[in-house]
């Protein structure tokens, strides 16, 4: 029996190359041609393998993915994945403002770099304020958790499906968690949920917090800091992830840049290599722990997510995990609201990238239209085309779900989640932000919390079964660390 790896097998990467070639701007024609004349399939739709395995194809599937990622793409000057080239063009005067704050009428000021001996708010601060932060903490954690397990049994199913499975047991609007219970036989068995997910996330099924790699993350990048320090490099995170990361609980563009450093490829060229995948989601969704512990201070957050990102992703792919980034860190302040928390993330990314423009779309769909199903269709109308788990219709969908929910915790889950696509990565992003917004874990509904029984279960070494609570504190240790 062949062995289906998925994720890494050449000849299951062309296909989504050849798409991103398409998305850059990048002539692929000839290559494309090439491929389709040796009867070379197209990207899997959904998973990380196609169904028939063509292990013939792999020399030419090699050899295609090498030539593709050398072919220049038009869109560089305006989506640089370099740190310096990034901070240069946020940095610009010329670049366009962000939205208005129409509640207000006026626009958020864009973030600033900390000044030289400024401690942002909780840093160091061991009254009051800091317990307040904590508290913060503890709420995001939960968030991240509840808005997570919501998406669970819905991830890869298309938008339809997870319509007709809630309406049919009376939840749609979505208002809590998805279930099986009135649902009639035969749409279960048309729109199946997700396998691996719904013994344990479906509302009868709830029992504690089941392992996710987007709780993962945060739990490694935890780690990370304990271990390294908030100077780290992006070979510490590599080193982090060989040490305690099981590769199996990789995906896409992670497990693409965990088989590159196996290779003996070494950061950031780990996130090039053979990756079609770099970028899709899975920076944005290791990038909470770097704006959590840097409350007030965006771009700082963005530059540690930036050094976290690099290992796996570029351009897109980076400017997702700095967008959430900044937009957590002015969130942990403990001062601004969502509208302004979003502002300072799209402050600290490339203003003419495509993951800009698309949060842009998010923010001014919500604004324009009271109904949320209207929302949702014209972003998958008009950023469809991407692959479910990229990082630009992922970061429209969730900013267009955090503006719609104006800082209400239940809607902004539930709107992330409705929206299809990558949903509990959108979920437990959408989470997080609502949590840090709602400022203590007793202003989350009880329905979202007591369900996790302050429980996560997790296969990152020393974490398995640990508390929210414990988890808070751990992460204020970081956030207040000099």
């Amino acid at each position: 029996m062949t062995l289906r790896l998925t994720w890494v097998q050449p000849e299951d990467l062309v296909g989504h190359e050849l798409r991103q070639a398409a998305e850059d701007g990048r002539d692929a024609h000839a290559l494309a041609a090439r491929w389709e004349q040796a009867g070379g399939p197209p990207a899997p739709e959904t998973a990380g393998a196609s169904e028939s395995p063509r292990p013939d194809l792999r020399p030419l599937a090699e050899e295609l993915l090498d030539t593709l990622t050398s072919l220049p793409s038009p869109l560089a000057a305006h989506e640089p994945t370099a740190l310096p080239a990034i901070q240069a063009v946020t940095a610009s005067p010329t670049a366009p403002p962000p939205h208005l704050d129409e509640t207000r009428g006026s626009a958020p000021e864009p973030p600033r770099p900390a000044a030289a001996g400024h401690r942002s708010a909780g840093r160091g601060a061991p009254g009051p304020e800091g317990n307040a932060l904590r508290d913060r903490l503890h709420a995001a954690w939960l968030g991240r958790a509840a808005g997570c397990l919501l998406g669970k049994p819905v991830e890869k199913l298309p938008l339809p499906a997870l319509r007709a499975l809630a309406r049919a047991a009376g939840n749609w609007p979505l208002t809590t968690w998805f279930t099986a219970r009135g649902v009639p036989p035969e749409l279960l068995a048309a729109h199946p949920w997700n396998r691996r997910s719904a013994a344990t996330s479906l509302a009868e099924n709830i029992d504690g917090m089941p392992e996710d790699d987007d709780l993962n993350y945060p739990l490694l990048n935890l780690l990370l800091l304990q271990r390294y320090g908030r100077d780290f490099t992006t070979a510490d995170v590599a080193r982090l992830w060989l040490d305690e990361l099981p590769a199996g609980r990789t995906f896409t563009a992670e497990r693409v840049a965990y088989r590159n450093l196996l290779d003996g490829v070494e950061p950031p060229l780990t996130a090039v290599r053979r990756n079609p995948f770099r970028e899709w989601i899975g920076a944005q969704i290791r990038a909470d722990v770097h704006g959590w512990t840097h409350p007030g201070d965006p771009v700082a957050a963005a530059a540690q997510a930036y050094r976290d990102a690099v290992l796996t992703h570029t351009a897109n792919g980076v400017y997702g995990a700095m967008f959430v980034a900044g937009t957590l860190a002015a969130a942990a302040n403990g001062t601004a609201d969502v509208h302004r928390s979003l502002a300072a993330g799209l402050g600290v990314i490339p203003p003419r990238s495509r993951l800009a423009a698309a949060v842009r779309l998010g923010i001014t769909a919500a604004r324009a239209t009271a109904d949320f199903d209207t929302v949702v269709d014209r972003l998958h109308a008009e950023l469809g085309g991407y692959h479910w788990v990229h990082a630009v219709p992922n970061a429209a969908l969730l900013a267009a779900a955090l503006t719609h929910a104006d800082g209400d915790f239940s809607r902004s889950v539930c709107a992330a989640v409705s929206g299809g696509w990558d949903t509990d990565s959108n979920g437990a992003t959408a989470g997080s932000v609502a949590g840090l917004l709602a400022g203590h874990p007793d202003r989350l509904p009880e329905r979202w919390t007591s369900p996790l029984k302050n429980r996560l279960a997790t296969s990152v070494p020393s974490f398995d079964g640990i508390g929210f609570d414990t988890l808070a504190e751990l992460t204020h240790t970081e956030a207040v660390r000099p």
